[in-house]
């Protein structure tokens, strides 16, 4: 499976930042979209980091609330790590395990055109799943059926 079948299933529609949104601002699109972290992105629509609640939750315990009235690039991660909707989920189960990220930009060609999250991954591998158990169990009944006509 890609990673353009979990977009397709879950919409092209991302929620993002600028750089110069304060990071109440970033807090409430959080909370308000019910997402766990957005992109930061420039003005011309590239991606230039990545912001999330527990970024902003660290924050506050080590600097205080007056982190609130900063800008998100004041605590985005700049070095994002991305995939393309080429990916296959495999991989992108590796990376999130491996390097511990929960959240993924999909980006092709420079511009962003999506998100995946570790959620969106696991739906998807328990979709699977739960096909295989289908597919093996029809196909079970089938083969006793059969038996029983031959009996």
């Amino acid at each position: 499976m890609r990673v353009s079948e979990i977009i397709k299933d879950k919409g092209s529609k991302v929620v993002s930042v600028l750089p110069t949104d304060s990071v109440e601002r970033v807090s409430r699109v959080l909370r308000d979209a019910r997402i766990g972290a957005v992109p930061v992105v420039d003005e011309g629509g590239g991606l230039a980091g990545i912001l999330s609640e527990r970024d902003i939750v660290r924050s506050v315990a080590d600097r205080g609330s007056d982190v609130l009235t900063e800008p998100a690039s004041s605590l985005m991660t700049r070095e994002v790590r991305t995939c393309t909707p080429e990916s296959s989920v495999d991989q992108l189960m590796n990376q999130m395990i491996d390097q511990r990220i929960r959240h993924l930009p999909v980006v092709e060609q420079d511009v962003l055109v999506g998100i995946v999250s570790v959620s969106d991954v696991v739906k998807h591998g328990l979709a699977e799943v739960l096909a295989v158990r289908d597919t093996l169990k029809r196909y079970i009944h089938e083969a006793s059926v059969r038996a029983i006509d031959v009996d």
